[in-house]
């Protein structure tokens, strides 16, 4: 009772709201509204905290690296503190808390608007002059894209879509299931600060060291159901569905996917490239340059003389069997909660 009464409208009270923010971000994306989204806000905030934290590190250099890292946890423990309260305050305005759950719920989930952006910037690669190419790609990822060629563009923009099945879609369902609006923003709040700060660089290596590595630790559930979510989907496509089944490559098992996935420097990043990449037989990842730095990453997916190429049709079935893992993975997830909350009263 007292849980429920702290994260409202959370799958233990209130079981159509994930179901209908799910159908809400498929059909329409992003909510376009007179006020800017909500995750604008956080970054807004994130960047107005970052001059004390910065002056905060940076008082004595020689400690630059703990004094950095305390800074960027104060940063986050003010952030998520913010976000929490902002999104409970919402939810006790009289006679409209179901309406702003859902659209703190529907606002949450980013999946639509990735698949949207993910076809507009595919159309732009595939028949645009490079030079725009390269421009659209840079809207969904933040690796260097300048001296890209077009295998590369495509196998970078099957790199990030896969990539973001966890943290557009898996984790903030999950979170909203488990916790409502407040828990689901407040993962957007970590998930935020990860995207902004969460670098490697001399710039970021230190103050984003605390978004990092929370949002490492409440998307590792979330990453591990995405694998879950895109097998039960190839399975369901498989075996009941051919017809809907466009993808060609096969599933090698979880531990192989679950082995591959380990290899990554994130330790959830992986997951759903790893199953995407072996579902639709190309292979993902890689050597990849961010900010001027090559990083090395594992190949992900099946052997080099196995793999296809990324091309346009390889793409669409990718864009395809991520549409399919959302509604066939996350309602699945739905269900199973629903049915445990059921047998728990």
């Amino acid at each position: 009772m007292v849980l429920s009464q702290f994260l409202p409208f959370s799958i233990f009270d209130c079981w159509w709201l994930a179901p209908l923010a799910l159908a809400m971000d498929l059909a329409l994306g992003d909510p376009t509204l007179p006020w800017p989204h909500p995750v604008v806000f956080i970054g807004r905030l994130l960047n107005a905290l970052e001059r004390p934290a910065r002056r905060f590190m940076l008082a004595r250099r020689k400690q630059a690296r703990l004094r950095g890292k305390l800074a960027g946890f104060a940063t986050l423990i003010v952030l998520v503190t913010a976000t929490s309260l902002v999104v409970r305050l919402l939810l006790l305005v009289p006679y409209a808390e179901p309406l702003v759950a859902v659209y703190l719920a529907w606002a949450g989930l980013a999946m639509g608007s990735l698949l949207k952006t993910g076809g507009i910037v595919l159309k732009r690669v595939e028949e645009y002059p490079e030079k725009e190419a390269r421009s659209a790609l840079s809207w969904l990822v933040s690796r260097d894209t300048s001296a890209m060629d077009r295998p590369l563009m495509r196998k970078t923009l099957a790199d990030t879509m896969s990539e973001n099945f966890t943290d557009a879609l898996t984790a903030p369902f999950f979170w909203l299931l488990v916790g409502g609006p407040v828990a689901l923003w407040v993962y957007k709040a970590v998930s935020t600060t990860d995207s902004m700060w969460g670098y490697r660089t001399r710039r970021w290596r230190w103050l984003g060291f605390a978004g990092a590595r929370s949002d490492d630790c409440l998307a590792f559930i979330p990453a591990r159901i995405s694998i879950a979510a895109l097998w039960f989907t190839d399975f369901l496509a498989r075996h009941a569905f051919p017809s809907c089944r466009s993808w060609q490559g096969r599933w090698p098992g979880f531990m192989i996917v679950s082995r591959q996935a380990w290899g990554m420097p994130s330790p959830n990043s992986g997951c759903p490239m790893a199953a995407c990449a072996w579902l639709c037989g190309a292979r993902m990842a890689g050597p990849s340059v961010y900010f001027g730095e090559l990083v090395h990453k594992p190949w992900l997916g099946p052997d080099d003389n196995e793999a296809a190429p990324w091309d346009k049709a390889r793409l669409l079935t990718l864009f395809a069997l991520m549409r399919l893992g959302t509604l066939c993975g996350m309602n699945s997830l739905w269900l199973f909660l629903l049915c445990i909350t059921a047998l728990c009263r």
